[in-house]
């Protein structure tokens, strides 16, 4: 009879469990403002946001959505605002990887939100950091009033968003706009500000004050379609290109507009046949801890992830709690950056703490850092890390140097960077590890994932202490129950702020995935990478 592997079995019920609830909350999602919302759009004729993304996209081809739990949680006393009320994918129309932003018109809308702009702004982003088309599908009713002091006058705000089209466009980046709705007010300049427009009869109209304002402000009648419909501006005015007679005609039109774009020249990453990883993927769930203070071996995690299994290791036996390696995924090159969550000793026989940074862990990080730039490789950081060591020994060895070292390395580093956040990502081993802070082209977390600036615990202690003496100096003295009571309310409230959902729902991480998903997020963003050339590396003044 086969022995049973009980903490095996557990932790694949834990990490199904985790995926389950992530994927139960992303159908939620998926449904924007609700069932009723989308029969609505479908009477008057008109698709949902998801829905043309689905038919713009390539058939059978992968995609990799962009903040789909951003707003997640969030103005709930505004009724919520479902993936930003905006949905983002970075997918394949006509063989060319693109990247697609489509308002959703069943949340408020299409509304802007704070996290909405937020949301835009990091659609662009991905855009220019990787030379990557962008394709715009407009239905919108502008910016989101009640909030508009969120949105409107600062520097990433509403308005950045128009800068950037200017900007991408004299970069000499696609960019194509389809108005399938409502475009008002200062959300009219984005279609017009991209180089081609298209916009559907009936249902789309661009203008920059509707009837009512019409109305108000010079005392003009006059309804929506002769104000902006699509045949007064593609017909009198001339400011849209294409008439479109319904939805799928304008996405089909899309389709072959982008098909027949120029070639950029590419960065040169290397890439061959990908292998699929050895270890089989079944045995994927068996092996991280459910217990998230379980140590593991990151380098048999790692054999889960690479091709054939088989990646080459960087000084292994100098820095042991920081795994370097050269391997593969999907193909192509990369260079691997990974905490090693094992408990190790030194060369000089000291314990060191799986998840810990320390001083030789960082200096060897730096050299390989910068070595990935020397020979134009993808980096491919994976976290699981506490901080950097603490301590007399430590300050005494210089960790602040090496910690600032790596930073350095990170910092300037100009080969495309990729961050897998697996469990805990705090304090300055995030910022060292690559947090978001430090442009990843992609950031991505587990259902495992923790981000802050320290564990739970630890600051909940902290905090704690620091109201107990508080209180003390006013002359009142909590009983043990009361500092109990006081360490579960705080350690409650930093406990949800540092899950991936969090993150997610403010733009931290780009998305929450399955861990068996890891391989394409980094293969897309590889390739996404690849549309642009690498700037010379040069790291400035480090200290050694």
């Amino acid at each position: 009879m086969a022995k049973i592997d009980v903490a095996a079995n557990q932790n694949e019920d834990t990490l199904k469990l985790m995926v389950s609830r992530m994927k139960r909350r992303l159908d939620k999602i998926h449904e924007g403002g609700g069932k009723k919302r989308i029969e609505k759009l479908h009477s008057k004729g008109k698709l949902t946001a998801r829905e043309r993304v689905n038919l713009l996209i390539d058939p059978n081809t992968e995609t990799v959505e962009i903040g789909a739990f951003a707003g997640y949680e969030m103005y709930e006393e505004h009724g919520g605002c479902p993936a930003g009320g905006v949905v983002v994918v970075l997918g394949y129309v006509s063989g060319r990887l693109c990247v697609i932003v489509a308002n959703d018109a069943t949340v408020k809308a299409g509304a802007w939100f704070p996290i909405t702009g937020k949301k835009n702004l990091r659609a662009q982003e991905i855009s220019i950091e990787n030379r990557l088309p962008i394709i715009y599908l407009v239905d919108s009713a502008g910016v989101y009033l009640p909030m508009q002091d969120e949105i409107f006058p600062d520097k990433e705000h509403f308005g950045r968003i128009f800068r950037n089209n200017a900007k991408m466009s004299s970069m000499g980046i696609p960019q194509i706009a389809a108005i399938m709705g409502s475009c008002v007010a200062g959300g009219a300049y984005l279609p017009i500000m991209s180089d081609e427009s298209l916009i559907v009869e009936g249902t789309g109209s661009i203008f920059l004050a509707g009837p009512y304002l019409v109305k108000a402000a010079i005392g003009e009648d006059v309804d929506k379609e002769t104000l902006g419909g699509a045949t007064t501006q593609t017909e009198i005015s001339g400011v849209v290109d294409y008439k479109m007679p319904d939805d799928e005609t304008c996405l089909a039109t899309i389709r072959d507009l982008v098909s027949q774009f120029g070639h950029e020249q590419r960065a040169g990453f290397d890439r061959i046949e990908s292998v699929e990883p050895k270890e089989q993927k079944k045995d994927f769930y068996h092996y991280f801890p459910a217990d998230r203070a379980n140590p593991y071996k990151m380098r048999e995690l790692l054999k889960y992830l690479v091709d054939d299994s088989k990646y080459t290791e960087y000084k292994k036996d100098y820095g042991k709690t920081m795994i370097c390696a050269y391997a593969r995924i999907d193909g192509w090159s990369v260079g691997i950056v990974a905490n090693n969550r094992e408990v190790t000793k030194s060369a000089t026989g000291e314990m060191q703490f799986g998840g810990v940074i320390y001083s030789d862990a960082a200096d060897k990080a730096s050299r390989f850092i910068m070595n990935c730039n020397q020979k134009k490789i993808p980096l491919i950081f994976m976290h699981d890390v506490t901080g950097f060591m603490v301590g007399k020994r430590s300050e005494h060895g210089g960790i602040i140097k090496d910690g600032a070292k790596m930073v350095n390395a990170v910092s300037n580093s100009t080969v495309p960077k990729f961050s897998i956040v697996l469990g805990n990502s705090y304090g300055a081993g995030n910022y060292a590890m690559c947090g978001k802070a430090y442009d990843p082209r992609l950031i991505v977390a587990w259902p495992t994932a923790k981000i802050a600036v320290m564990g739970g615990a630890q600051a909940a202690k902290v905090l704690m202490q620091i109201q107990v003496a508080s209180m003390k100096r006013k002359g009142a003295e909590p009983t043990a129950a009361e500092q109990k009571a006081i360490f579960d309310k705080i350690s409650a409230k930093y406990d949800e702020q540092t899950t991936p959902y969090y993150a997610a729902a403010r733009l931290w991480v780009d998305a929450i995935i399955d861990p068996m998903e890891t391989r394409k997020v980094i293969s897309m963003g590889i390739e996404a990478a690849n549309h642009a050339e690498v700037e010379k590396f040069n790291v400035g003044v480090i200290q050694t």
